[in-house]
């Protein structure tokens, strides 16, 4: 199979951009290596390879950093919606995220703590907000909580759901099921052959039903659900105020004469050494993914807020029952609210699903 064919084939199992660069290998020379049961994914490779060149590049000249914080998170957001589209999973993301992280960290330490201006309080503090946000993202690698299958009660649920798939004509010409049957068909899950609790949904991508399905985040690899959820919040409010933090130190470092929020757009001099050009279009990097981030988090709050999940913000959305306000960031669904404090109290308080959380391993946590 030649490169040409494989860009025109459509494989539903693997990751196209995983494909493509195992065929490349293959051409090269290079395999695959497995590290006892973990095998390496080549999905992994194109963030680590092409984001320091893509950076050095836009640290050249303003002209071509501004091309390239434009293109780059184009291209990001176009393969997340083949990816999306599609239903695959892929460490592409993840592994964007995590070596966007190891990257920019490791410019903080061999290019600003030099310069003498951050004192050693302020490397420790933006160490400590790291480690901490990749222990809450391990944590949150453990697993949304799987649905459980009840055996006794999915054998009976299975044959009053082949009955009802036999009824199917007979509703379609204006004979009405009964409340409760149609209930059982709204929870019996067809592809996992069980019953879903309420609120609990089914991941086209994971092939799993996830308790208290939010949504699928690509960006960790992972559904997000009910034993996770806090988790991930948790997450993104220490990655937001960890890379604010660095966004904050390293422009009072390159741009000492300005402020923070003036230095962001008008950094006289950036560009006539080399080093504070490339920390200067690492800023905004940032600032990019943490914008992102941070409207990301503002629809979290808001969602749990009002009891919603983004699950059920896009049946909503899809079916034609929720109401778009707030230029978007609010959508009024039909599940009901209980009021601010107790929403939230019953997401900070709600369990963990027994015996769904297996021990992490190394391969849950890619």
């Amino acid at each position: 199979m030649n490169i040409i064919e494989l860009i025109q084939r459509d494989s539903k199992n693997e990751d196209f951009l995983s494909r493509l660069l195992s065929v490349l290998s293959e051409r090269l020379g290079l395999q695959c290596s497995p590290l006892g049961s973990v095998r390496i994914e080549l999905s992994i490779l194109p963030p680590m390879l092409l984001l320091p060149v893509l950076l050095q590049v836009a640290a050249l000249h303003c002209v071509l950093g501004v091309v390239v914080l434009t293109a780059l998170p184009g291209l990001v957001l176009w393969y997340y919606y083949m990816t999306h589209r599609k239903k695959r999973r892929t460490l592409f993301f993840l592994s964007l995220a995590l070596f966007s992280l190891a990257y920019m960290y490791y410019l903080f330490i061999t290019e600003i703590v030099p310069r003498g201006d951050v004192s050693y309080q302020q490397v420790v503090t933006a160490t400590t907000g790291m480690i901490l946000m990749l222990i809450s993202l391990v944590r949150t690698k453990q697993g949304p909580g799987y649905v459980q299958a009840d055996n006794r009660h999915n054998n009976i649920t299975s044959t009053n759901q082949s009955k009802l798939c036999n009824q199917d004509s007979a509703c379609c010409n204006g004979v009405s099921q009964s409340d409760h049957a149609v209930e059982n068909k709204r929870k019996w899950c067809s592809i996992c052959r069980l019953v879903r609790p309420s609120r609990a949904g089914h991941c086209r991508i994971c092939g799993v039903c996830v308790l208290r399905m939010d949504h699928h985040c690509v960006w960790i690899n992972c559904c997000v659900g009910q034993d996770n959820h806090r988790h991930f919040l948790l997450t993104l409010l220490l990655f937001l105020l960890t890379s604010l933090y660095g966004i904050s130190m390293v422009l009072r470092s390159v741009c000492p004469r300005q402020s923070v929020f003036t230095a962001l757009l008008y950094c006289p001099g950036v560009y006539n050494q080399y080093s504070t050009a490339l920390c200067f279009t690492c800023v905004w990097y940032s600032c990019i993914i943490t914008g992102g981030l941070l409207h990301l988090l503002i629809l979290q709050i808001i969602n749990i807020s009002c009891n919603v999940t983004e699950r059920e913000v896009q049946l909503a959305l899809r079916n034609g029952t929720g109401r778009r306000r707030f230029c978007g960031l609010l959508v009024e669904t039909s599940t009901p609210s209980h009021g601010f404090m107790h929403n939230w109290t019953h997401f900070l308080t709600m369990h963990t699903a027994e015996g769904a959380q297996a021990p992490l391993t190394l391969t849950d946590v890619v």
